[in-house]
């Protein structure tokens, strides 16, 4: 089975919180989902490198000082993440989708009216635990 390690970015904006939809997927348990993006860590990145360059890449937007939020383990049918999320406040909402279908700014109380993947839920539910 194979295990991925990737990273998760809580891009926030004031009192708002970035969410991006997946587009169509193989498999239902992740198809239009939505998700914190992120994505792998490469071999030699640490952690906070590989979000800065992921927000970078995905939604061609600058993290500055990205503060670890928590850990996340997760198994899915056909693979295991391992998810480390990150506190990314922004200066601007101006991002550029280059592998998401959509996108919402909400507050923290609005997440939960979202479809999420499985893997992002904990996240959602401690985000609107400590009111972050």
């Amino acid at each position: 089975m194979k295990k991925l390690n990737v990273v998760a970015a809580i891009i926030q904006y004031g009192d708002e919180t970035l969410c991006v939809q997946r587009g169509p997927a193989k498999f239902d348990y992740i198809s239009k989902k939505y998700e914190f993006p992120g994505g792998k860590i490469e071999l030699g990145e640490t952690k906070e490198s590989a979000i800065i360059r992921e927000i970078k890449e995905e939604l061609h937007l600058d993290i500055i000082d990205p503060q670890f939020f928590n850990t996340v383990h997760h198994q899915y049918p056909d693979f295991f993440i391992t998810m480390h999320s990150f506190i990314c406040p922004v200066e601007n909402k101006d991002i550029t989708l280059t592998e998401h279908t959509d996108q919402k700014w909400l507050k923290i109380d609005q997440l939960h009216m979202l479809d999420w993947a499985a893997a992002d839920i904990p996240i959602v539910e401690k985000l609107q635990t400590e009111q972050i």
